[in-house]
């Protein structure tokens, strides 16, 4: 009875009609699909006992004459923002659209997940190795306490509790502002403080859970998730491998950092109602930072649940770190793009685990693997098959299930292509066929990019170049003299040179969506990191491998996010007063350009120079970042700006921060570049009526280097001016402005739809700390 008259309420308030409203509709259907509802809480009729209450009398109100639509709420939001998520059909979502209070409805987007060197590359173990020593005296890890105090939350695929990275040996209490709790299966410690497990949105998609394989719990049936939280966090472990590889001690980046895992990611993906219901539930229960190794398409800020979700959580003063995405090294491939993010991608450590096929000719190619089981023959060759020739053409030269003919590769040692299936099953489908070994090449897309893997079976990865050689070695070959080949594995080299070099697969810049913002923001180890695995997860990651391993080697910038997380654990530690721009700054500024031979990081996939682009401000320098001299700090009001810069509307940014802003003034002050970044970037396009063109950029940096100071500006590139040229603080804490100019010729003649791209820096130097900012201009001339 209360039910319908709380219906009949509803519809009075409700104005237009629904029958007002002209349904959107794609190709003709009306196929339901989730929303996230933002609601103005403050708009709750008095009559309503509670916000879920409201939200459910809303939604019956549009649903009950809707049949393809559901009636139930899937999660509801309280703290990210006040609002639930739902399935409507298109019309019922339109409809829902116009009821008093609803905010905005964003559709939902399906997401995916995108050390025992680790530490020692970035000079955090006991002996400082990194080539780029740190000016302070002081270590991150001691000042910090091994970040012991934070809590840093990990949206993930859950976690593997029983590893020894998550003991608590020694650990004090769990800090008393901590309100989570574990959940089903999962027993809490001293380390591991939270567990929770959020499947609402997926279930809801999808049907229902296959529970043969996967498990209602924060219990981890990928891996995913609990490598990264080791590597965020991990406890010491020794000794520590993957099948023999990587031998030593392991470690996290803040080894006394309490662990929440929040378990979103399942067999379909990562659906954006779970995240926000992650972030929503780390932020009501006290984390510190959240990292989110998981990334999707680029869409406007305002209908990005994740940059909606961190946003919130940066103004409670909570750092977000997010990968970049694995899309490279194709250009404007960078995700997670909202300037109140930390935008990661991923670098090499100086460490690899080479595997080289020897050719019957003499020659030897090089490669990468960690096979762990016993070795081919040695001092035997044998006979070498292209894939192509030893099935049907296409899917058999890419190794796909079924595709290879057993009389064809017995025997043999076969190259498959690399793509569409995983590198890893491209070996079992080898294995299944006969093949006693598989070598796997890259095709010209993938250039020289190397991912080490843990293969059922003799394999090793090979460069563009390499595969191009074996397969002419290959095609040439006569039955007089046929091809011929062995696997020959070398375990694991340390003190590789160069390094660090950008990943092939790591993201890379432009920012798809505001070009104003440099991303990716910096680069951390994301190649072939090892961290901790679970039990019923073979190292392949394929359902046919059975092994069990405690530790695994993973590549991608989801390894290279969690880096930064509990680097940012550490720093927030030792500064408890930084925000998190502040910690993004430190970061920033201090982040290095230079490989171990002192010049500029290679790009992996083309063996050349890597740009601002690939790395954004560089590779994470930890003891550097501890003590910056200068940050360039950010509020809400400035990202506010930032948004009213960019010409969204009122409503929109409304839907991100959850307040109306007027945006006259904020248009007056400036442009979208004005945003106090630590970066600067800008984008000329050539119209034909001026030869020469400016820009500005505004920042305000703050002295956090402990007292009185003068800094003098270094520039670097061409038609860059800074006034004024020096920066004279009387003590700490105090806030300093600069005005940067620069200038670009539009003389040159492009061809239509080409640009030219040309980077500088800025550094302000005190003689002891070094505040360095990228600049990138981008002059292009429209299609």
């Amino acid at each position: 009875m209360l039910l319908s008259i709380l219906v009949t309420i509803l519809f009075f308030f409700h104005s237009p009609p629904i029958s007002a409203v002209d349904p959107p509709s794609i190709n003709g259907h009306d196929d339901p699909r989730t929303y996230i509802i933002h609601m103005d809480h403050e708009s709750k009729p008095s009559i309503f006992p509670s916000h879920r209450l409201w939200y459910e009398t809303s939604l019956l109100s549009i649903t009950a004459s809707d049949a393809s639509a559901g009636a139930d709420i899937i999660h509801t939001y309280s703290t990210v923002f006040h609002g639930f998520s739902a399935r409507l059909s298109t019309s019922a979502a339109a409809s829902f659209a116009s009821l008093p209070g609803v905010i905005s409805l964003i559709p939902e987007l399906i997401r995916h997940p995108s050390t025992t060197r680790s530490p020692e590359f970035l000079g955090l173990s006991g002996h400082h190795h990194s080539h780029h020593p740190s000016p302070s005296t002081g270590s991150l890890l001691s000042e910090s306490d091994f970040g012991s105090d934070l809590v840093i939350a990990v949206i993930d695929t859950g976690i593997w509790p029983e590893r020894r990275s998550f003991s608590d040996s020694g650990l004090g209490p769990v800090p008393a502002k901590w309100r989570g709790s574990c959940e089903v299966g999962i027993r809490c410690n001293r380390k591991l403080v939270g567990a929770r497990f959020f499947s609402g949105g997926y279930e809801s998609a999808t049907g229902r859970m296959n529970e043969s394989a996967e498990i209602r719990s924060p219990r981890d049936t990928d891996g995913h998730g609990t490598h990264t939280a080791s590597i965020a966090a991990g406890r010491y472990a020794f000794p520590a491998s993957s099948l023999g590889y990587a031998k030593g001690l392991a470690a996290g980046m803040a080894p006394k950092a309490r662990l929440a895992v929040y378990k979103v990611c399942w067999a379909a993906g990562c659906f954006d109602s779970d995240i926000l219901a992650a972030f929503d539930a780390a932020l009501a229960d006290g984390a510190d930072v959240i990292s989110l190794s998981v990334g999707g398409a680029v869409v406007p800020y305002h209908l990005d649940a994740i940059a909606v979700a961190a946003f919130t959580s940066a103004e409670h003063g909570i750092f977000v770190s997010a990968s970049a995405g694995n899309g490279g090294p194709a250009p404007l491939s960078v995700t997670n793009v909202a300037p109140w993010l930390t935008t990661v991608g991923a670098g090499s450590l100086d460490r690899d685990f080479p595997a080289d096929v020897r050719l019957a000719d003499g020659r030897t190619v090089p490669g990468v693997s960690v096979y762990g089981g016993p070795d081919l023959p040695h001092g035997r060759f044998f006979p070498l098959v292209y894939s192509s020739a030893a099935g049907d053409g296409y899917s058999s030269s890419l190794c796909l299930e079924g595709s290879l003919n057993p009389s064809s590769t017995a025997g043999k040692i076969v190259v498959c292509d690399r793509g569409v299936n995983s590198r890893a099953a491209k070996g079992e489908v080898v294995r299944k066929a006969g093949g006693i070994g598989m070598i796997l090449a890259n095709g010209v897309f993938d250039g020289e990019g190397l991912v080490a893997d843990c293969h059922v079976l003799p394999a090793t990865a090979v460069g563009a170049t390499s595969g191009e050689i074996i397969r002419k070695y290959i095609t040439s070959s006569t039955p007089s003299s046929p091809a011929m080949a062995t696997i020959v594995f070398h375990g694991t080299r340390l003190g590789i040179h160069p390094a660090p070099i950008v990943a092939a697969f790591s993201a890379r810049g432009p920012n798809p969506q505001s070009p104003d913002i440099l991303k990716p923001d910096i680069i951390a180890p994301g190649l072939n990191i090892l961290a901790a695995w679970p039990d019923n997860v073979g190292p392949a990651g394929i359902p046919s491998d059975h092994r069990q391993t405690e530790f695994n080697i993973l590549s991608g910038t989801s390894m290279a996010c969690p880096h930064v997380s509990g680097l940012a654990a550490l720093l927030k530690a030792a500064h408890p007063e930084w925000s998190p721009a502040s910690i993004r700054s430190a970061l920033m500024t201090t982040a290095y350009t230079k490989d171990n031979r002192n010049k500029t990081m290679l790009d992996e996939s083309s063996g050349n120079s890597s740009t601002v682009f690939d790395y954004g401000a560089g590779h994470v320098d930890p003891q550097r970042a501890m003590d910056p001299g200068l940050i360039y700090d950010l509020t809400e009001t400035d990202y506010i700006n930032f948004l009213c810069n960019l010409n969204y509307t009122s409503d929109s940014i409304k839907t991100i921060t959850r307040r109306s802003a007027d945006c006259r003034g904020a248009r007056r002050a400036g442009h979208a570049g004005n945003l106090n970044y630590p970066s600067m970037a800008s984008v000329f396009v050539i119209d034909g009526k001026k030869k020469r063109r400016s820009t500005h950029f505004i920042r305000t940096v703050t002295n956090v280097g402990g007292g009185a100071a003068v800094y003098k500006a270094e520039i670097e590139g061409d038609g860059i001016m800074v006034e004024p040229k020096e920066l004279v603080f009387r003590r700490n804490g105090q806030k300093l402005s600069f005005l940067v100019r620069v200038e670009v010729d539009l003389k040159e003649e492009l061809p239509a739809g080409s640009s030219r791209v040309s980077s500088g820096s800025l550094t302000w130097t005190d003689g002891r700390h070094s505040v360095k900012s990228p600049i990138v201009v981008t002059v292009q001339t429209p299609l």
